[in-house]
């Protein structure tokens, strides 16, 4: 019996795109790695591939990789390629909490007091759903 067609797809879809980022070593299939990771494993399976990633590397490595991870900035957005919700949320699942607060509030700033209001209905209405 072979145990390769008992693997969950997820997981198969998980190691394909790891092996593709491996073999074609370039920034962009690194980076939409994350998405990949976080739509098709669980917060354990996660953690568990970055606790043994760690414990393969050297300390030093382990500590500058990890420091790495853990201190992203995104810099500023990008011009969207489709629409700008798209162009937003791709650079926020990037984006530091610091980042994501000082462009928030510029935003918000930026917006005319009708839609100040608008927007606050939407996040107020959206947090007591």
């Amino acid at each position: 019996m072979s145990i390769a067609k008992n693997i969950p797809d997820n997981i198969k879809r998980v190691a394909r795109s790891v092996g593709y980022a491996l073999y074609l070593d370039n920034a962009d299939d690194w980076h939409g790695l994350p998405l990949i990771l976080r739509q098709h494993l669980t917060v354990k399976d996660r953690a568990s591939l970055a606790f043994m990633a760690l414990r393969a590397m050297d300390r030093d490595d382990a500590v500058q990789t990890a420091e790495a991870a853990l201190t992203r900035e995104a810099g500023q957005p990008i011009a969207p390629l489709f629409d700008h919700m798209d162009a937003a949320a791709h650079w926020a699942d990037m984006a530091s909490t610091g980042e994501l607060k000082v462009y928030a509030l510029a935003s918000f700033n930026r917006l005319s007091p009708g839609n100040r209001a608008a927007f606050l209905d939407y996040v107020q209405g959206r947090a007591a759903a």
